[in-house]
């Protein structure tokens, strides 16, 4: 059933509270800047009656229940037959969890969903015999099963792979306990969701210009971001932070309880370590994980040189986190939601006219959900439903920031259609690790198009600064983020305690060592981890962010960089990496499209772009001020 854990691609992004886009409720939203949930049921019946259709399969599923390794026939009645139900769950999951997405405080959407998600744990818990019993099969006869029946041919790469994994597939009763404890386990992410979403309270602030502002996610960035006083800044997030703040034990106590599900998981499956148990699947070896973060812990002096230069340019005798978001120039250019899909859409024009093509279809009305709400999620993300189209969500604010963001999410949806277009179902779903290469992809690809067609000085600053701070959110903070799990985990591990104090100084100690002295402590440092929806929601997830950062900047070279022969060739094999889905490990889908990130220089070549562009924008402010 792990293809039920449908990927959502989140990302942390700036939302503002702008009067042109601040809608007071989703109804005052045009219906084409909303979901079209038409596109997958045209009423509740039809999304029941889906639901009625996957319980008689789940059913019929269970009459093959000792019966699997009779014969190739049996076997693939049973491997169709689970194929079929899942189109329908990915359909029937979907439509419920996004229009919950778009309205977390609707109590009826959240009773749907967990009916959903009721009917798949018990399936679960019903089908726990059926990995147990097709390792029994053996490998020979799998192979010749598959070579000699080519409808299986289609489900190889999965069949095939299961007995690598063999040694963590354990007994029928065991598979079935482990089941048992399956939707209890996903209890504290929905927990932080509640707490975080549906029932927080956004404290309002008094500006020094007498303005009221609520310290929203937008309200709260809007300030940080554009507020020229100090004190203003400082205002809004200690009220922001101290929501957190205050409910520090009960985030702690969430979070201890996700990191101790993962630990007893990652036992019951006799994996070492709850990293062993989150890579294995797709065969990532830790050093990967590990050369990241200790790679990265070395080679923060970019980092710290940039946050040194925006105190010097700010003119603050003091530099405090909530300092990093404020603008270095004057640069407020608002880009409207459909100019910034036309910038966009210019942008990618590299990756030829048919990319260009998919993607103006990708921005028809019914596949984005551009503007905030009351109730909506924050951030953004694209999410695939094959058979429909990709679903992506937006808070979009019309700052600059934003127009990246457009296109990060574009580049997740062109490549769910690009694999779902090319690869059958059983490996139209490609993984984590490599779902952040088309998205990363896209914002250089946005960079060098805007940074050519500007003669504005001050958005060539405003887009190096940009660019700067997508390498440090995507590659640095992710890092740190993956740094801050890996050692949580490592003391759950370890039969340590873990609670707000602890987890607090881990964090503290990782930014000390990231920014070093550059920035003034406050009451609320090192509480930040109290808000990063994915270490409650998918643990072991950032990594993946920075590894990507480092294979997108590897082959946006290859494509952009040399003779036209070897450009073309790079394109060729970037386009086939985005056709690939899941068909095949995704160190060695990256391999064949030319990105090894066993070696160091992959990831020391972004330290080093990040290096040369603080230089650059030193450069360009210089030339501001003369």
């Amino acid at each position: 059933m792990k293809r039920l854990l449908l990927m959502s691609v989140l990302i942390a992004s700036c939302m503002l509270s702008i009067a042109q886009v601040n809608y007071k409720t989703r109804e005052e939203i045009p219906e084409k800047y909303k979901w079209n949930f038409d596109d997958m049921y045209t009423s509740w019946e039809a999304w029941e009656a889906d639901l009625a259709a996957i319980q008689k399969e789940m059913d019929e599923m269970l009459t093959y229940k000792g019966k699997l390794g009779q014969s190739a026939d049996n076997l693939l009645a049973m491997m169709s037959l689970q194929e079929n139900l899942m189109k329908k769950a990915y359909k029937a999951y979907s439509f419920v969890n996004l229009q919950s997405t778009v309205d977390n405080r609707n109590t009826e959407l959240q009773s749907k969903l967990q009916k959903v998600q009721l009917m798949f744990a018990q399936f679960g818990v019903s089908m726990a015999w059926m990995s147990p019993e097709m390792i029994q099969i053996p490998e020979a006869t799998m192979k010749q099963w598959i070579a000699d029946n080519e409808a299986l041919k289609v489900y190889e790469f999965e069949l095939t792979d299961m007995y690598r994994l063999q040694k963590h597939v354990r007994s029928e009763e065991m598979e079935h306990l482990i089941s048992l404890f399956s939707q209890v386990s996903g209890n504290s992410g929905e927990v932080f969701k509640a707490l975080s979403t549906a029932d927080i309270v956004f404290p309002e602030v008094e500006l020094s210009n007498g303005e009221k502002v609520t310290v929203t996610p937008g309200g709260y960035s809007q300030v940080v971001t554009h507020n020229k006083n100090q004190e203003d800044r400082r205002k809004a997030f200690e009220a922001f932070y101290d929501i957190y703040y205050k409910n520090k034990h009960t985030y702690a106590a969430i979070y201890n309880g996700i990191v101790q599900s993962n630990w007893a998981n990652a036992r019951a499956k006799n994996y070492p370590t709850c990293l062993d148990a989150k890579l294995e699947g797709n065969a990532i070896p830790t050093d990967v994980y590990l050369n990241l973060i200790n790679t990265v812990k070395k080679h923060t002096a970019p980092v710290q040189k940039y946050s040194k230069l925006r105190k010097k340019v700010l003119g603050l005798e003091k530099y405090y986190s909530f300092d990093g978001s404020l603008s270095l120039v004057d640069f407020n250019k608002r880009y409207p939601y459909e100019e910034a899909v036309e910038i966009v859409t210019e942008s990618v024009l590299p990756l030829g006219k048919d990319y260009q093509s998919k993607l103006k279809t990708a921005t028809s009305n019914g596949w984005l959900d551009v503007y905030e709400n009351p109730g909506k999620r924050s951030g953004a993300f694209s999410l695939g439903v094959y058979g429909v189209h990709p679903y992506m969500m937006l808070n979009y604010d019309e700052t600059l920031n934003y127009v990246f963001t457009l296109t990060h999410e574009l580049g997740h949806t062109m490549h769910t259609m690009l694999s779902n277009e090319t690869q059958p179902f059983a490996t139209h779903h490609y993984t984590i690790f490599v779902a952040e290469v088309a998205s990363t992809f896209n914002e250089q690809l946005l960079l060098d198009y805007m940074m050519e067609n500007t003669k504005d000085p001050l958005e060539r600053i405003a887009l190096l600064n940009q660019a700067i701070k997508g390498i440090i959110g995507t590659f640095y903070a992710q890092t740190m983020f993956a740094d801050y799990e890996y050692q949580v985990h490592t003391l759950a591990e370890q039969g340590r305690p873990v609670n707000a104090d602890v987890l607090t100084n881990i964090w503290k100690e990782l930014a000390d060592t990231y920014y070093g002295d550059t920035s003034e402590p406050t009451q609320y440092s090192g509480y930040a981890w109290t808000r990063i929806p994915h270490f409650f929601n998918s643990p072991f997830y950032v990594y993946q962010y920075a590894t990507c950062y480092a294979s997108s900047a590897k082959l946006y070279k290859d494509v952009t960089e040399g003779k036209k022969k070897d450009r073309q060739a790079a394109l060729e094999r970037y386009i086939t990496l985005l056709k690939s889905g899941g068909n095949d490990h995704p160190m060695e889908q990256l391999k064949k499209a030319g990105v090894d990130l066993s070696k160091p220089e992959t990831i020391l070549a972004v330290i080093n772009q990040l290096d040369q562009l603080v230089d650059q924008l030193a450069l360009e402010l210089e030339k501001l001020e003369k």
